[in-house]
């Protein structure tokens, strides 16, 4: 595997361009039919079919061990939205851009998840991914996130264990619009099927948060279960510490952390269980920068990306213009992260910065429930 992170400067796209794809009415006047358009999609006997769907052992399986790769069809990943409407526009118009391909196959995608929540625009993020899913399914695939995970309808309202949860207070405060309300059950049914991690052939693992932590390896060494709940849950919830050699797991909260001979200790129960794991590209966690590595991992390197082009609310420090990133699938090695470059008016002009001692200003904490 190659030492050193390949990073790729993205500063000459067309932004005008961009900026104008930024169009939540256009989105949201399309509601309809992007909704029943991926309702049929699920409602289909054999399932959505997916990118990687035909890998699954069975259609509930959500530990997908992927057989083959096809290298000549480019594969992007892009980590946390957040709502993220301008990030996801530039990260779809680097895709396309002649620069970045490396061959005449249309793009995949894979989606890491936490797609909505922190403002911005949650619906428009969540309807223009159900557009890129239902005009190619096989060209698409969607891991849940904590946030997405946390959402649920119980027939009434939607409700979310996680804080912010500011888009299950949006679609319970438009339960009267049929196609927001249905654009939720929508987004509660995909999750609930959405796979929880993907192994890929070449020894990397692409997951939202982590992997089963110590405490479950004996049981999952002898059971091979990979789909057990706490296994799941721990593909989606846990957190990389950059330095820690290990972490006690904290069954008490969802944030639980791993160090990176937790890596090193789950790659060699994953290796006897027939599935080799060298490597991880995951997201979940809002570094500054927005795509880290950590060099406590170079045995087993882990790569952190988001897309988000603004400062969270609950993020404390840092300037409020980011720079967003996404990766791309190389073969044997860490993604190349491609860092979107989108001038800081531009983000300005999309998100304005809310005025200091605001409410919108102040810092959440994400919670662990």
């Amino acid at each position: 595997m190659q030492d050193a992170l390949q990073v790729v400067e993205v500063e000459g796209l067309d932004w005008q361009a961009v900026r104008n794809a930024v169009n939540p009415s256009f989105i949201r006047a399309n509601m309809r039919s992007t909704v029943e358009r991926m309702e049929a999609l699920l409602d289909r006997a054999d399932g959505p079919g997916m990118l990687f769907d035909t890998d699954r052992a069975d259609p509930a399986d959500k530990v997908i061990q992927i057989s083959v790769v096809d290298t000549a069809s480019p594969l992007w990943i892009v980590g946390d939205l957040h709502g993220d409407l301008l990030a996801l526009e530039a990260a779809l118009a680097a895709m396309r851009d002649p620069a970045s391909q490396t061959g005449e196959e249309k793009p995949r995608i894979v989606f890491l998840g936490d797609l909505f929540d922190d403002e911005g625009f949650g619906l428009e993020v969540l309807l223009h991914v159900f557009e890129l899913i239902v005009d190619a399914p096989d060209r698409v695939c969607l891991i849940a996130g904590n946030h997405d995970e946390a959402l649920s309808y119980d027939g009434v309202r939607f409700a979310s264990s996680v804080v912010p949860s500011d888009f299950a207070d949006f679609l319970n405060a438009n339960l009267a619009h049929e196609w927001i309300e249905r654009a939720g059950k929508l987004a509660v049914r995909l999750f609930a099927r959405a796979p929880r991690a993907l192994f890929f052939p070449d020894g990397l693992l692409v997951a939202h948060g982590g992997f089963p932590l110590v405490d479950l390896h004996p049981r999952l060494a002898e059971t091979g279960e990979w789909n057990d709940p706490m296994c799941l849950s721990d593909f989606v919830w846990t957190r990389a510490h950059p330095k820690a050699r290990k972490k006690l797991p904290n069954r008490f909260s969802r944030g639980s952390q791993f160090g990176h001979e937790d890596f090193a200790a789950f790659c060699s129960v994953s290796a006897g269980l027939g599935r080799t794991v060298t490597h991880m590209v995951r997201g979940h966690d809002h570094i500054e920068e927005r795509y880290a590595t950590y060099p406590a991992y170079r045995a087993h390197p882990v790569l952190t990306t988001v897309a988000l082009s603004r400062r969270l609310s609950r993020e404390s420090f840092g300037s409020y213009e980011r720079v967003p990133t996404m990766a791309q699938f190389v073969e044997g090695a860490l993604p190349r992260v491609y860092r979107l470059h989108i001038p800081a008016d531009m983000i300005r002009e999309v998100y304005p910065e809310p005025n200091p001692g605001s409410l919108d200003s102040e810092t959440i904490q994400e919670s662990d429930r």
